[in-house]
């Protein structure tokens, strides 16, 4: 497909943070005493946004908080990550100025709060590559709802068919398909036992950035 308009994820896609995302419910659970029922509630949060994770730490552990609250804190802790530690992903700066010289009109939609995710990007250096950036929080919806999808789309001008969803998260990206977009399926290392299904499901694959062109 040659892509002219393109919608990018953020984490894991992007960026090597997913690492932190997957040990950040851990280790704010863990520095409140939980250790009971984590990983059940954990795979649960894979594809929520920071406030639904939040809302539902409060429901299932009784926590005296609030969700807003409760997801403040989390945000607090993500920050200090995309600040110091997460690196952009080998290859992307270069592919991403492939598609801007061939005119391409490209924007991130994530499941990070924009203010995080333009704090990642712009330290990283490829904030200035994308028209904007879109945030499920800003639609209300997690991308097992094609929201943040559709209103990128609309955003730039463009209609599904003709747009390109680079994802690495099989829910992500299922949705993406079932919407109509072009889906681009990312490899990372975090979700590795998400590959096959990913692979047999998208309709283009990056295993490695440095390799496509």
């Amino acid at each position: 497909m040659e892509k002219k308009y393109a919608i990018f994820d953020m984490d894991g896609t992007l960026v090597d943070s997913m690492g932190y995302w997957e040990q950040l419910g851990r280790e704010y659970l863990g520095s409140k005493g939980i250790v009971q029922n984590v990983d059940q509630v954990l795979a649960q949060i894979v594809p929520m946004t920071m406030a639904e994770a939040a809302e539902l730490f409060v429901r299932v552990y009784g926590m005296d908080c609030t969700g807003e609250s409760l997801a403040a804190d989390l945000d607090g802790m993500m920050e200090e990550h995309y600040r110091r530690d997460v690196c952009l992903k080998p290859g992307v700066a270069e592919y991403l100025d492939g598609l801007a010289a061939q005119g391409c009109q490209m924007c991130v939609a994530t499941a990070t709060a924009r203010p995080l995710a333009q704090l990642c990007l712009e330290r990283l250096g490829i904030a200035e590559r994308f028209e904007f950036i879109l945030s499920c929080d800003e639609v209300n919806a997690g991308k097992s709802r094609p929201d943040i999808f559709l209103e990128a789309a609309r955003r730039m001008g463009t209609s599904p068919s003709g747009t390109a969803v680079f994802e690495d998260a099989l829910h992500a990206a299922r949705t993406a398909g079932k919407a109509g977009f072009w889906v681009v399926g990312v490899r990372d290392r975090q979700t590795t036992e998400e590959w096959e299904a990913l692979s047999d499901l998208a309709d283009e694959l990056v295993c490695d950035w440095r390799e496509m062109r």
